[in-house]
């Protein structure tokens, strides 16, 4: 390796040059001279020694964010603005610290899994070997398993944090940690801060070799154990009914098979089948379209559309890499020619909806003391069906399902109905306290299957939904602010929408203007504070119009750029021509748009 000397004057050089920045040059100084980041030093004076400034400048000019959901970024083996063994030891070693400061003198465990990207099983390796050093008994899953197995694992097992390795629709390039509380939910106020502050605060990692760590009986592989108990919560949310169903389902190259698959099977459904060019437990994500596993993508579904109208199935199901999320794409009609088309996170979690509120008034144990739960950004057609079954529908969250964790702990798991978010994440029952993919096929699926005993399909039947409750339609799109100023003009922009809101949009007034800074509820206690946390960030809401005519505006957390959701709604009408009306809606909204990335673009 070069003596330091030379690399210090070379990278003084290239930060003079304009070619590193200096916060990028005083993190590599760092990552060359202390002596916790030893072991990384020859890399990145190899990287100094070739000249990649550009490679350096990226990987070094901030320290890539632990957030209240974890710690999330491209794979590299150096630097602070990478996922690589420094940052995730960093993170784990972090968590372990505020465990510990939290909830002194007493034994502490952690749950820990990891799913089907590369490195995942690395890196759950390296999270369980400084749980393990820091006096944690780690209750591991030895192979790849769901985001909500964890959640449940970290209830079941009474754990006081767990960690799931997934970066879940992120490109290729990418992982991450995602880091959860005792509760199975992932952490929120007041210990969000305190543990983001413990991870900035790691010099030494303490650790130990994962065979050690096993050895000692300090990690302890739980998963036949886990598994068999995560499938019997999955079964307990089943209701009887028909199950003549028809399924494609895809784990788009996941480890969605390890829940989905199992979570079916002990509903009742056999007539599962898994499309073969997505099977593939694969990091590489190699036959779904841009290497993009994200079934938020209709593009994701065509391949498996011709495949199921070939073959007659009824239904397609396919979940991100993680499971924690669905999406599907069904028939228009019960024709065996019927076009298919996809459903959105709206649509789908308002069938949902409609379809436990109805089952659970049948059963004679809905009472108007349940409730469902969405985030401010999700349908308000939710809100509309709750209110006609007589209970209450929570809907001022801020976007994240961990508020909605949060909620089922506050209000109580007994009356709790379905969470849902429109990023295609829904959780039925009190097994778990995250979005889960298994549980969500399983009600799709008797949904289904009840309707497909009447002769209808799930579009069909949302149009019924349309009829009955008003036609709804929701749209999102963001505008990108990047470089140096773009926080600069994301700040100026929501401070505009404050302080000079457009009096009118796609040719509607703009009726109310909605800070949702000010932090409001109680803060007697822990709960209350994490609820208070919950409808209060930087977001505006603008009341158009109508009924149900809004937009929502929000700076990305993770991205240089704006987040605009869009709401366009019409009062209930029996006889309504809804695809008309759809149409009409979605003008409106396209309008909406239009106005509002002029507006934009003035910053």
């Amino acid at each position: 390796m070069t003596a330091w000397g030379e690399l210090s004057a070379a990278l003084a050089e290239a930060e003079q040059r304009g070619e590193i920045s200096t916060s990028a040059a005083e993190n590599v100084r760092a990552w060359l001279t202390e002596p916790y980041y030893a072991a990384y030093a020859p890399e990145v004076a190899k990287m100094i020694e070739t000249r990649q400034w550009k490679e350096l400048n990226e990987l070094f000019w901030q320290v890539i964010p632990f957030g209240t959901g974890g710690r999330r970024g491209r794979m590299f083996p150096v630097g602070t603005n990478a996922i690589n063994d420094r940052t995730i030891g960093e993170s784990a070693q972090g968590v372990a610290d505020y465990v510990k400061s939290v909830k002194p003198g007493k034994p502490w465990s952690c749950g820990i899994a990891y799913d089907t990207r590369h490195r995942s099983r690395h890196f759950a390796e390296l999270c369980a070997g400084i749980m393990a050093a820091n006096g944690f008994t780690v209750h591991f899953l030895e192979d790849y398993r769901s985001t909500p197995e964890i959640s449940f694992l970290i209830r079941y097992k009474q754990c006081d944090c767990g960690i799931m390795v997934t970066a879940s629709h992120n490109p290729p390039s990418d992982n991450a940690v995602k880091v959860y509380w005792s509760t199975g939910g992932q952490v929120l106020p007041p210990h969000d801060r305190g543990m983001i502050e413990c991870v900035k605060q790691v010099r030494e990692i303490r650790s130990m070799p994962f065979a050690e760590a096993l050895a000692k009986g300090l990690v302890v592989p739980c998963t036949e154990e886990t598994d068999a108990a995560y499938r019997a919560a999955l079964a307990r949310q089943s209701r009887p009914g028909p199950r003549d169903l028809k399924v494609l389902y895809s784990p788009l190259h996941g480890v969605g098979s390890t829940a989905v698959l199992p979570g079916l099977s002990a509903a009742g459904f056999t007539q599962v089948e898994v499309f073969g060019p997505h099977a593939e437990p694969s990091g590489d994500f190699p036959n779904v379209v841009d290497h993009v596993a994200n079934p938020e993508n209709p593009r994701v579904f065509d391949g498996m559309i011709e495949d199921a109208r070939r073959r007659g199935f009824d239904l397609i199901l396919a979940t991100d890499p993680d499971a924690d999320r669905l999406g599907c794409a069904v028939p228009l009609t019960p024709d065996a020619d019927a076009p298919w088309t996809t459903l959105t996170g709206n649509q789908i979690a308002s069938l949902m909806a409609d379809y436990l509120l109805s089952r659970q008034r049948a059963e004679g144990t809905l009472t108007p003391r349940h409730y469902v739960v969405e985030t401010l950004v999700t349908t308000r057609l939710i809100g509309r069906i709750a209110a006609a079954y007589g209970v209450r529908c929570i809907d001022d969250l801020m976007v994240g399902f961990k508020w909605i964790g949060g909620t089922i702990e506050h209000e109580g798991p007994e009356r709790f109905v379905l969470g849902a978010e429109e990023s295609y994440g829904y959780l039925v029952g009190d097994h778990a306290r995250d979005k889960d993919g298994a549980v969500s096929a399983i009600v799709l699926c008797e949904l289904a299957a009840h309707l497909k005993r009447q002769g209808k399909t799930l579009p069909m039947q949302l149009d019924e939904l349309f009829r009955r409750f008003g036609v709804h339609t929701e749209r999102a799109f963001s505008v990108a602010m990047p470089g140096a100023e773009g926080m600069t003009k994301m700040a100026a922009l929501m401070d505009r929408f404050r302080e000079a809101p457009p009096d009118r949009l796609g040719g509607l007034d703009v009726t109310q203007v909605r800070d949702l800074r000010r932090p409001i509820g109680d803060y007697d206690n822990e709960l209350g504070l994490a609820m208070a946390a919950a409808r209060s960030g930087d977001v505006v809401v603008l009341e158009l119009a109508g009924s149900g005519n809004r937009v929502a505006v929000r700076p990305s957390g993770t991205e240089p750029k704006c987040k605009f959701y869009m709401f366009a709604a019409e009062v209930p009408d029996p006889t309504a021509d809804v695809a008309a009306l759809r149409n009409v809606l979605d003008l409106r909204l396209a309008a909406v748009e239009a106005d509002l990335r002029a507006y934009a673009s003035q910053i």
